[in-house]
Order: structure tokens, then sequence, then C-alpha cells
């Protein structure tokens, strides 16, 4: 065993399509998005987003919470999704070796949007115990504090690159010998913040997402939460963490390079970190969000990476949304997934091939292929852009 190799030994994820593995296999298989009209809080933007099924209060429930409790969407979220990996690793996370690497971009605005609308505008109105979740590290601490964590916690906040980053530094922590294991991933929940801010970017499709179609005309948002279990112990491993990396562009605040120079950059550095071919490259789970400028960058990217031989790939966020800063951990819990058990996802709503992108993502779920290495990409604000590679062992 290289002490250097990091391997995945438990999963977790929540996402609109569901609350376990199995759910979200049977979405994927029938080709059955999350996708609806909001209905956890009041907006006049008539536009799908891809919700968790289970209210605040449900989910207070099902952890065993008070209803009451000043715990955010978010953090409620994150922890289903993590006591989940955990449980799933047989993970003791009391042991002063076990860390928390969480992340999002949104933090707790879903309660800091309660307060204000209490408050009406007035200092004095309002429950404060909506207001004291509002910062990133707020989920982190709360989740690791329920749970007993005994090692290193932290949290990331790099907009939709977030999760992917955590999980890069989660795998740092165990390479120095500073951890033994580390939970690491993302979460976000939807909030009125989110929605009206992509709204003034003018990137949010009023119909269903269509990734790297010719016809796209923008993203749709999702929540949820996804975490893995990283470890140097290659025992009862799902997948190994083959290669990662971070480029930064530093192109536009928002806008990816059109020429996909820092897509391209955290791809490569990855692939030469895994010591992998890109013909031994059997899917990649693409960014994919659906808009006109990340799927350009992306798709040339892989193109010049890749050449004539780019491998399978989809978006996923076709089916869950762009659930932003949890985005890089539900879909490194997909690609541990892909490896461990040959899934390829389809890419719902394609149907014709953009010219400037020549490339046509697999449309159809599939099990009959062998799966030995996954590239999954997640590419955030102002150019920062991760890349993880997952293999078998």
């Amino acid at each position: 065993m290289n002490p250097k190799d990091i391997y995945i030994r438990g999963i977790g994820i929540v996402s609109g399509l569901g609350l376990t593995v199995e759910e979200h296999r049977d979405a994927f298989a029938q080709g059955r998005s999350g996708m609806g009209p909001v209905s956890l809080f009041d907006t006049p933007l008539q536009v799908p987003v891809s919700e968790v099924k289970a209210s605040r209060e449900q989910l207070c429930q099902w952890l065993g919470l008070p209803v009451r409790s000043s715990w955010s969407r978010t953090a409620l979220l994150g922890f289903w999704a993590v006591r989940k990996a955990a449980e799933d690793a047989g993970l003791d996370v009391r042991s002063p070796r076990v860390g928390l690497v969480s992340s999002t971009s949104v933090g707790g605005m879903d309660l800091s949007e309660h307060f204000f609308r209490q408050g009406g505008g007035d200092p004095l109105r309002g429950s404060l115990r909506n207001i004291v979740s509002h910062d990133c590290g707020d989920s982190t601490s709360r989740i690791a504090m329920q749970m007993g964590f005994g090692g290193y916690v932290t949290t990331l906040s790099t907009a939709c690159s977030s999760a992917a980053n955590a999980i890069m530094f989660g795998a740092r922590l165990i390479r120095e010998g500073l951890m033994d294991a580390v939970v690491a991933g993302g979460v976000d929940a939807l909030c009125a913040f989110t929605l009206n801010g992509f709204h003034s970017l003018m990137i949010l499709d009023k119909n269903h997402c269509r990734p790297f179609d010719a016809s796209r005309s923008g993203l749709n948002l999702g929540e949820g939460a996804g975490f893995v279990v990283l470890t140097s112990d290659s025992r009862q491993a799902r997948a190994r963490l083959a290669g990662f990396a971070n480029a930064n562009d530093a192109y536009h605040q928002t806008a990816s390079s059109p020429d996909g120079d820092g897509p391209y950059l955290s791809m490569s550095r990855a692939l030469a970190m895994s010591g992998l071919s890109p013909s031994q490259i059997d899917y990649i789970n693409v960014h994919g969000t659906g808009t006109e400028n990340n799927d350009l960058s992306e798709g040339r990217a892989m193109k010049r990476l890749f050449g004539e031989q780019v491998p399978l790939f989809s978006s996923t966020k076709s089916f869950t949304g762009h659930t932003l800063g949890a985005a890089g951990g539900i879909e490194a819990v997909l690609s541990v997934l892909s490896v461990e058990r040959g899934w390829i996802y389809p890419n719902l709503n394609f149907a014709q091939p953009d010219p400037a992108i020549g490339l046509a993502p697999g449309t159809v779920f599939r099990t009959d292929l062998p799966v030995r290495s996954v590239l999954s990409n997640s590419f955030g604000f102002g150019g920062n852009d991760s890349t993880l590679i997952f293999s078998r062992e």
C-alpha cells in the first residue's frame, strides 16, 4: 500500500433526486430529474429548481433535532450526508485523527432571510436565532459538535468548486500525516439570495436546462450535499482518489475563459498526478451547467486534452440542478459509484450538438461498460477550477 494513496471508504448524498444511493440510481435509470417549481420560499421567478423533497421540520425530526432549533437548512442537509458517509465507512469520528472538511457558498442564508422578513427593516424585531447560523462555518461547526468529531475541522468556500477543493484539502491532510481519515465534501441549500443572484446574471433557464445542447440557455439551481470518507487505508475501499488539481485562470469574475484555459489546466494537472494517460479515462462527469459560456469553455478544454478521443461524458446537473458549493461533493459521490458499479449517467434534454463545441454527451443510463477511471470537474466563479480523478484500486 502506497502511503500517499488516498481511498474512498464511505459516501453520503442527498439531492432533489432523493436521500439514498438507491433513490439516485432509480432517478437516473428512469430519466427522472428533481426539477419542479420553487416551494421553499416565495418568489416571483417562475423557473425550475431541484429541491430536496423534505421540509426543514421533517429534516429536524429525521435527524433527531428540535424543530425549533437554530439549525439552517444548509446545516441539516450537510448533517444528513456527513452522518451517512461516516456510517457507510464504519468510522469513529471521535478520534483526534479523524477530521471534517466541509464547504458551502451561501451558509445559513435561508434563516437569515427569515430574520429580515420578520424584522421588516426594524432592527429591534425578528428572532436572533435566525441570524446566528449565517456564516459559512456555522454548518460545519454544528455538524462536528453534534457528531463529536475529535480531529481537525474547517470550512472552505470557493463558490462552485468548494466541495472538490474540500476533498483535495482532506486528501492533503492525510498525505501529510496530519489525519488518518477525513470526511470531506460540501452542502448548499436553496434560498432567495441565490436565486435572485443568478437571475441578475441572466443565466437561469426558464425551462429544464440542456447542458451542451445547441439550444442551451442557462442553468437550473438545486440543493443538496455530498460527502466522502477519505483514508490511506485501502481495506473496504470503494475507489481510489487517483489525482486532483486546482487552477485559476482569473479570466473574469463569473465567466470561464472561452478557450478553456482554466479547465484545461486543472484536468491536465490532475491527470499528471494520477499517472494515467488520457485514454485510461472512461467517463467524465462534466461541470456542465448549461450556460453558453461554461459548456463552450469546458468542451474546448476537453478537446485540447483528449483530442478526437474525448471519453463518454455527461452532466448530472440536468438531474440535480446546479447545487453550487455542494456540486463537487455530490458529483464526487456519483463518480465513486460510477467506478464501483460501472454506472454512466445520462445527460437529460440533449438533442443537438453545438457546432462550436462539436461534442455530444451520453444520453442513456448505462451499466454495461467497464469503468476504470472517472474524471469529475467543478468550476467556480473567478476561474477557480478543480478536477478530481477516481479510479479502481
